[in-house]
């Protein structure tokens, strides 16, 4: 994802975008190129600080950014990872709690070139490379590593003895890559589970769950898995976790939406298993911070285009993303939904769509400026109309808003279908 014309981040745009050139695939899933670079660089991946792994199909950004609020509440150190970035590329890099500066970045990306040579690898190998550098580099307390993509063969998955793994729900998604059905899918995110590393597994589907449960046990990696061994729910309007050392009464998560409750209970079982008392548990959820997860959009041109509208952005882009939305609609206030969507080629569209049916008055489809692989307005607006949705294309996301302004100035506007279309919204929202 492109990190925008931001002049600040202009010299490690130009070492991004000739970073693109160097493997004609945008997705290639190995390590040996990522092993190679790696050996190159001094083996910066075995001197991370204690690493926490989190993999899964949904929730990983949202897990982890729980995991980091806890942490740092406590005083503690925190690096974090995480893709893709939705303004900046920066986003991708946090070291001890604030992003990478732009003259760190540049000089980690020039380092990575110069290791690599004229060796392909792919944009992503080599920034987690440069990740890992500045991560290696830098004391801290812990390192938080989201997969990027599966797992098993995932640029991530190179620190042989993390302090702890987390797989999140597991749902079908980027087929292409991972497997046709979920027990395929589940052994991928499972790959990132170690030795006698123990392993915190959210709310699966069976299936899955057996997939990830056989590896663990081959690998003798202790398994704290969801009703099982931790529980949560909402209860009266708190979130109410319990495990075997007792009951945590705490508040419901700041990040909107039912399924954030689930997700807070695998940062919280991460945040137990590390020592952390209640207070960091509550900071977790009360204090976390992650963009375009159904994030409320209150200035900006956007906001001034439709002032009396409630404008929304999330970013989900798969069947299970569009549940969670349709769940999170469901437990608003009653208002005319109109809905702003871009999607990209790749996805199962009308799964996505599907659960959003009965919540969206009227859907208009834009295509993702920039993206190649983004789908046509007019086969959105198709896949919408197939569904029973009643819909229209827009050239952009500021014409769709002036068509709803048109219809209904107090709408509840969700604007959705993939963070690609987040990230764009949230730049020129400024």
């Amino acid at each position: 994802m492109p990190s925008g014309s931001d002049p600040v981040a202009q010299g490690s745009d130009r070492i991004l975008a000739r970073m693109m050139l160097l493997h004609p695939k945008v997705i290639d899933l190995t390590l040996e190129r990522m092993h190679r670079l790696l050996a190159a660089l001094g083996h910066p991946e075995a001197r991370l600080p204690p690493v926490i792994h989190i993999a899964g199909t949904n929730g990983k950004g949202s897990t982890q950014a729980m995991i980091r609020a806890g942490l740092e509440a406590g005083g503690a150190k925190v690096h974090a990872y995480t893709s893709p970035h939705l303004a900046r590329f920066h986003e991708r890099i946090r070291l001890v709690g604030a992003l990478i500066s732009e003259p760190a970045l540049t000089a980690l990306l020039d380092e990575c070139v110069a290791a690599n040579g004229p060796d392909a690898i792919t944009f992503f190998e080599i920034t987690t490379a440069a990740a890992l550098l500045a991560f290696a580099r830098v004391p801290a307390d812990f390192t938080l590593l989201e997969v990027g993509l599966g797992g098993r063969l995932d640029a991530t998955n190179v620190v042989e003895r993390p302090a702890l793994t987390i797989i999140t729900p597991v749902s079908i998604d980027h087929q292409q890559y991972l497997g046709e059905t979920l027990p395929e899918i589940a052994g991928e995110k499972a790959g990132i589970i170690k030795r006698g590393v123990p392993v915190i597994v959210g709310p699966q589907a069976p299936e899955g769950l057996e997939v990830i449960e056989a590896r663990a046990a081959r690998l003798g990696a202790p398994v704290l898995a969801f009703g099982q061994h931790w529980h949560v729910a909402e209860e009266r309007g708190r979130l109410v976790y319990q495990d075997e050392t007792g009951l945590l009464d705490l508040p419901l998560p700041n990040l909107p939406g039912p399924h954030q409750v689930q997700n807070a209970g695998a940062a919280i079982a991460a945040l137990r298993h590390l020592g952390r008392d209640e207070a960091a548990c509550a900071a977790a959820v009360s204090r976390a911070v992650w963009p375009a997860r159904m994030q409320r959009l209150r200035h900006g041109p956007l906001v001034e285009a439709v002032p009396e509208a409630e404008i929304w952005l999330d970013g989900g882009h798969n069947p299970a993303g569009g549940a969670a939305l349709a769940a999170t609609l469901a437990r608003m206030p009653a208002r005319e939904t109109h809905l702003i969507c871009g999607m990209l080629n790749t996805k199962d569209v009308q799964g996505y769509m599907r659960p959003l049916a009965d919540h969206a008055a009227h859907l208009w489809a834009v295509e993702i400026e920039g993206e190649a692989n983004t789908l046509s307005a007019r086969a959105t607006c198709a896949a919408a109309q197939g569904l029973g949705i009643a819909a229209s294309e827009a050239e952009s996301v500021a014409g769709a808003l002036a068509g709803i302004r048109a219809r209904n100035p107090r709408a509840r506007v969700l604007i959705c279908g993939s963070l690609y279309l987040a990230g764009r919204v949230l730049r020129e929202n400024g």
